[in-house]
């Protein structure tokens, strides 16, 4: 009987570690997350094709005047 008992106890103690170890590891995912988020949060934007060539365009224009 006291082994059975022994045998309980050591199964509800790793199931509780188990959860334990889960919800550390979710804490510790959300807590990298929201620290990582400020970094990309303040990327500029870089100037894509179409607005360089009106710059370039807008330079020509203005050298034929």
């Amino acid at each position: 009987m006291m082994g059975l008992l022994n045998f309980a106890l050591l199964a509800v103690l790793t199931m509780f570690a188990v959860a334990a170890a889960a919800t550390l590891c979710w804490m510790s995912l959300r807590i990298t997350f929201l620290l990582i988020e400020p970094a990309t949060a303040r990327r500029v934007p870089h100037r894509t094709e179409l607005a360089d060539g009106r710059a370039r365009l807008a330079r020509a224009f203005a050298a034929n005047r």
